[in-house]
């Protein structure tokens, strides 16, 4: 029988903030006689916000009250209260999320929000998330083949290539349609750093408090189209590609020639509208999308359609960020729902030093404990068919290694990628003998520097929903 979560995205952008509700559904797969496969089989979006201007105090900070008096608003609109809210996350991208106050604005609408609702940032998981929104996830894993998705925003475009439904490599480039912002009176009023940069190098006129000149901005446009080719291996390379990264851009040995490219974002909206004022959003972003669809970039290479532009990543926070556990796990009902726990993270390779791994679990978990001790989340690859003396090595090893978790009476946490979380668990609550709750889950595939979210039991407690989050705050 099929059941569903109710799952929130809310997108705090440079530009824009937005908010969608989606519906999950969820069901048992499996037949009476065989162990139970709880799998999602639909994410179906069913409110989409009012798209407003993500707003800025004077002290440009993230005006966290407005947020929530937006939030609050469209929780009306839809006829929702927080408590319906089971699961999602809230986002603060592209350059909000170098605010000064945006951890804790996330922090704080975190709880604002719903008590599940969870706070993340970073270019790599904004990337990932608005290539699941705009569909190119799905379309490679429908079409077999390698697509990389171009989530062009107001301050930054995040770029996520995908091979087969998986992720293989994310990029991030300072490019966007509020590089350059234009007041109402026609006036450049913001420059960024790095346009700076680009426009004493080019001997260009753009200043701010001064008029723009058409054939300068598109002398910009220009540079960050050949900056976006070579981003993915294509045209001559940019004198200014260095300068335009973000954190990093692509691995491009690691895959084949990328020949189908999605676009989504706020610009890729100006992509597809024919009839945008040249400065409607007081930034170059009108000119940029129509730039870009007369460009080489657009013309040499198969562009697919998308699901969805602007709102690529609202409704990837919404629908694509959590996952379920698998169904053969172990777990203490009193010690979820979980929130935020760093992930600690051991190879194959380091699992097979058995006599070394208590002493690198140990030293992993201090990596979080500098200001004390808090919890943490041990991931192991596992085994695909453990024998019983893997499951007490492994057992054995976790029990030694988390002895400072333990004498602070925190549950154990393990997340296994293999299915073989229920005879682990298992086992460990048998040497803890009550002493500290334990949740062991499996078919999570969680990595070290990521953070992890466990929620209430669903499928009549078969499996847990969890939410992995990808470099909170890069």
């Amino acid at each position: 029988m099929a059941e569903t979560l109710l799952s929130i995205g809310v997108d705090i952008g440079t530009s824009t903030t937005q908010l969608t509700l989606s519906l999950i559904t969820f069901e048992n797969m499996a037949s009476s006689f065989t162990v139970p496969r709880v799998v999602i089989t639909d994410k179906k979006v069913i409110y989409k916000s009012a798209i407003i201007i993500t707003p800025i105090d004077d002290q440009n900070h993230i005006d966290s009250q407005k947020i929530q008096e937006f939030i609050v608003g469209e929780y009306e609109k839809a006829d929702i209260r927080k408590t319906d809210v089971q699961t999602g996350a809230v986002i603060i991208t592209g350059e909000s999320a170098r605010k000064d106050n945006a951890k804790s604005v996330a922090e704080a609408l975190s709880g604002f929000v719903g008590d599940f609702v969870v706070a993340t940032a970073g270019p790599d998981l904004e990337s990932i998330i608005a290539g699941k929104g705009s569909g190119a996830c799905r379309y490679s894993a429908e079409h077999h083949n390698l697509v990389v998705n171009l989530d062009i925003g107001g301050g930054t475009t995040n770029i996520a290539v995908f091979q087969d439904g998986d992720v293989l490599d994310t990029g991030c480039f300072d490019i966007g349609g509020r590089q350059i912002k234009i007041n109402e009176q026609g006036k450049i009023s913001y420059l960024a750093p790095k346009v700076k940069k680009i426009v004493d190098s080019e001997h260009l006129s753009l200043r701010e408090g001064g008029s723009p000149k058409l054939d300068e901005i598109y002398t910009v446009i220009d540079i960050f189209i050949q900056v976006l080719g070579n981003a993915i291996g294509q045209g001559r390379k940019s004198p200014y590609y260095d300068l335009l990264i973000t954190n990093k851009g692509l691995n491009l040995e690691n895959y084949e020639k990328i020949e189908h490219l999605s676009f989504s974002g706020g610009v890729a909206e100006c992509i597809k509208e024919k009839h945008f004022k040249t400065y409607q959003y007081g930034d170059i972003g009108v000119l940029f999308g129509k730039r870009l669809k007369e460009s080489w970039l657009f013309e040499n290479n198969d562009v697919i359609s998308t699901a969805e532009t602007i709102r690529a990543t609202v409704v990837g926070a919404g629908s694509h960020t959590m996952d379920i556990s698998g169904s053969t796990i172990a777990y203490d009902r009193q010690a979820i729902p979980l929130k935020s726990l760093p992930v600690v993270r051991f190879s194959a390779a380091e699992m097979a030093q058995q006599e070394k791994l208590p002493e690198m679990i140990k030293n992993k978990i201090m990596w979080h404990n500098s200001d004390g001790v808090q919890n943490c989340a041990l991931s192991f690859v596992g085994y695909q068919s453990p024998t019983y003396q893997n499951i007490t090595d492994l057992g054995d090893a976790i029990y030694e290694g988390s002895r400072i978790l333990r004498k602070k009476g925190f549950p154990i946490v393990v997340v296994i990628e293999n299915d073989m979380g229920k005879s682990l668990g298992h086992y460990l609550k048998a040497k803890l003998k009550g002493s500290n709750n334990l949740v062991c889950i499996d078919r999570v595939i969680a990595g070290n520097g990521d953070y992890i979210d466990i929620g209430e039991p669903i499928a009549k407690g078969e499996v847990l929903p969890v939410v992995v989050k990808t470099l909170v705050f890069n």
